[in-house]
C-alpha cells in the first residue's frame, strides 16, 4: 500500500494518514517482533543524509520499545528510533565489519 502511494506521487502527509488509517482499521497489521534486516554493504542506502552510514542490523519492534531494549543509553550499542507513524521502533545495532570483511569505521556516539 505504502509503495503504491509513493509511486503514485502522494504527499508524505497523505501517506502517513493512509498508513495510520489502515493500521487503525486493521487493514494493515503491526509488524511482529523479530522482523529485521541487515545493512552490511558499503553500497547501502539508509537515507539521503546517510547513504553509506555503518554496517548494522535493524530490528523492527512493535510500539515504543527503545527503553526496554536499552536504546540510546550511554554505552549501549543499540540506537533506537521511535516511528509512531508506523507503530514501531527501529533498533539499529552497529557491526564492526562490512559484508566484504573489511573493518568498518569506528562508531562515535
Amino acid at each position: 500500500m505504502k509503495t503504491k502511494l509513493v509511486l503514485s506521487g502522494a504527499s508524505k502527509a497523505a501517506i502517513v494518514q493512509a498508513t495510520a488509517s489502515a493500521l487503525d482499521q486493521g487493514q494493515l497489521h503491526a509488524l511482529e517482533s523479530g522482523a529485521m534486516c541487515c545493512m552490511l554493504s558499503k553500497q547501502q542506502y539508509l537515507s539521503d543524509e546517510g547513504k553509506s552510514w555503518h554496517p548494522h542490523l535493524m530490528l523492527f519492534v512493535p510500539g515504543n520499545a527503545a527503553k526496554g531494549w536499552g536504546g540510546n543509553l550511554t554505552g549501549s550499542p543499540v540506537i533506537a528510533a521511535d516511528d509512531p507513524e508506523e507503530w514501531l521502533t527501529i533498533l539499529m545495532v552497529w557491526v564492526g565489519t562490512w559484508s566484504d570483511g573489511t573493518p568498518a569505521p569506528g562508531m562515535a556516539r
